[in-house]
């Protein structure tokens, strides 16, 4: 008789009984598959927060949570090399098409019954053996926070405080209107992702539509751009490339 697979399982839920059922339940479903239920979060801050030192196999996720619901934290998931599969686990139906185009495993309601669950654990079984698909960043739907890991925690930072993603080498600098963070992202993806959101203004720059408040001439006649552009709360004047200077163009161009 071969061996029963084992699964890191992390349980998130901002209420402890409901935490404390569904590890109940898991413990019963021996028979189905090895269930090691390796922690708890109370809200998605705290699943990133513990996935970056202990990685899971397995999440099932409450939807209705203070701070960052769960289909926002399934997006981050999905970014997670490799991501963990997803079992939302919520009293509400209303959610179900969105978190199956996030790919979820599963979508159970509660109360959960033991029947289901076991359900859900042979579906995850089941996907152990081959290799799981990379997922389209264009089906997941553009993230409303960008996670920064920043001495041992997790900051969220909200993309619509963020004025400016900048490339500097491996990294890519977020400009808010209070400081800059750091992040280990593709500029070329974060373009893609939130799409008209942020407009390119250099090779290496994405500027927020939302916080550009004009144009200014460059003041170095030499220089390889003619072009700056001024954001909200940011001192600093960004350089406009003269591929992009179309940008300002369009900009200065009337409505209508």
């Amino acid at each position: 008789m071969s061996a029963l697979p084992h699964l890191r399982v992390v349980v998130v839920d901002d209420e402890a009984p409901a935490r404390s059922r569904l590890r109940e339940l898991l413990a019963d479903c021996a028979d189905v598959a090895e269930v090691e239920v390796t922690g708890e979060a109370a809200n998605g801050h705290e699943l990133l927060a513990r996935l970056q030192d202990t990685p899971a196999d397995l999440v099932f996720l409450d939807i209705r949570m203070p701070g960052m619901d769960g289909l926002e934290t399934a997006r981050h998931l999905q970014r997670l090399q490799p991501p963990p599969r997803i079992v939302f686990a919520t009293a509400y139906d209303s959610h179900a098409i969105e978190a199956f185009d996030l790919h979820a495993l599963d979508y159970l309601l509660k109360p959960i019954r033991a029947a289901r669950l076991r359900d859900s654990l042979r579906r995850m079984t089941e996907t152990l053996a081959p290799k799981r698909e990379a997922f389209d960043a264009a089906a997941r739907g553009p993230r409303s926070h960008l996670a920064v890991h920043e001495r041992g925690r997790v900051v969220l930072v909200p993309v619509r405080d963020i004025r400016f993603l900048r490339a500097e080498l491996k990294y890519v600098t977020i400009r808010t209107g209070e400081r800059d963070y750091l992040i280990e992202e593709s500029l070329t993806r974060l373009e893609q992702e939130f799409g008209p959101a942020f407009v390119r203004i250099h090779r290496n720059c994405l500027v927020a539509v939302a916080h550009l408040t004009g144009f200014e001439r460059g003041t170095d006649e030499a220089a390889e751009t003619q072009w700056v552009a001024v954001l909200r709360d940011v001192p600093e004047r960004l350089p406009v490339s003269r591929r992009q200077s179309h940008v300002v163009r369009e900009f200065r161009r009337p409505p209508g």
